[in-house]
């Protein structure tokens, strides 16, 4: 995402004899986000992604790597994580862990609608079915405790007001974590700018670097809280995009009675860890060549409206509960 760490031409070509891939064509820079240093990569047999992982320890890369080659072999959407000469999925370059996958094609939607928010929605019920049988678990990194230290670091640079936001949705999210429902290998941040589209329908899921084991509804939350905004600009809910995004969701994976109970606070939680980390972001950045900062404000106004708003997910398409639940 951002380039924090630079990679030249003569660097890229050197770490690319590790792979059967051929020889370097051409690299470019991808400079939006925030989290980690990626490049499209042509070389002479195919187009690819270079992620060199700026804050992701190398003994957590295994979980992200191997999720999404599981995914892909089970016909999700996603990029394909390639494998060295000897079959490894990543590598070091420039002191950096790093692994190459399959360009997607396709370009995110700016501005979706109701046909976009449906085919997001069935896309995330496949990653979460197929997810079902992916065993290996990891704590999400950006949870309940990191909610708690981001807080306490952010809290010279904002507002009274805001500081007393925080304080209420972190008090009446105390307990979030323990409450039991269905969890797997999730996402964690399908915002709009991590799925492709060619036409209307999705071509690529990418940027797996905040997949963690985690409630499944808390990452349609997620999803929802950006898919599902309306025109307004205020951070609002429109209920015709909930809507289409939740049905196509629940006829692919049904959601549970817990999960229908827990929407309002998934949806605070969602866009409170969301609110944390732009503040974070903001305020405490790290150095880097190209560097785009989210605006905390927006989600602070979603955060503000999921506490006001009661947008409702729409009845069960079928009778089914689920996965079960776990921890």
């Amino acid at each position: 995402m951002s380039v924090y760490t630079p990679v030249t031409a003569e660097e890229l070509e050197a770490w690319l004899t590790r792979y059967a891939v051929g020889g370097l064509v051409s690299q470019a820079p991808i400079a939006t986000g925030i989290e980690n240093t990626n490049y499209f990569v042509t070389t002479t047999s195919g187009r690819y992604v270079l992620t060199l992982y700026e804050r992701l320890p190398a003994n957590e890369l295994p979980f992200y790597l191997n999720l999404m080659a599981h995914l892909a072999s089970a016909g999700v959407e996603c990029p394909a994580p390639i494998r060295d000469r000897t079959g490894t999925l990543f590598g070091t370059l420039n002191g950096k862990p790093a692994s190459l996958v399959t360009r997607v094609d396709g370009a995110p939607v700016e501005s979706p609608d109701a046909v976009h928010c449906a085919a997001v929605g069935a896309a995330l019920g496949r990653l979460h079915v197929a997810s079902a049988t992916y065993r290996a678990r990891l704590t999400n990194r950006r949870g309940p405790s990191w909610w708690r230290q981001a807080a306490r670091a952010v809290r010279p640079f904002i507002t009274s007001a805001q500081n007393e936001l925080l304080a209420s949705e972190l008090k009446s999210l105390t307990g979030f974590a323990k409450v039991r429902l269905p969890r797997g290998a999730i996402h964690g941040d399908l915002f709009c700018d991590n799925v492709l589209f060619v036409g209307e329908k999705v071509s690529g899921i990418i940027d797996f670097g905040f997949a963690a084991t985690d409630a499944l509804a808390y990452d349609l939350a997620i999803t929802v809280n950006d898919w599902c905004i309306d025109e307004s600009g205020s951070g609002a809910l429109a209920p015709g995009l909930v809507a289409a995004l939740a049905s196509a969701y629940d006829a692919v994976r049904p959601l549970t009675a817990d999960e229908r109970a827990q929407w309002s606070a998934l949806l605070r939680a969602a866009a409170l860890r969301f609110w944390l980390s732009r503040l974070y972001d903001l305020h405490l950045p790290r150095p880097g060549e190209l560097v785009h900062a989210h605006d905390p404000a927006h989600f602070e106004r979603i955060l503000r409206h999921r506490i006001d708003d009661r947008v409702p997910l729409p009845e069960p398409s079928r009778g089914a509960t689920g996965l079960e639940s776990g921890a």
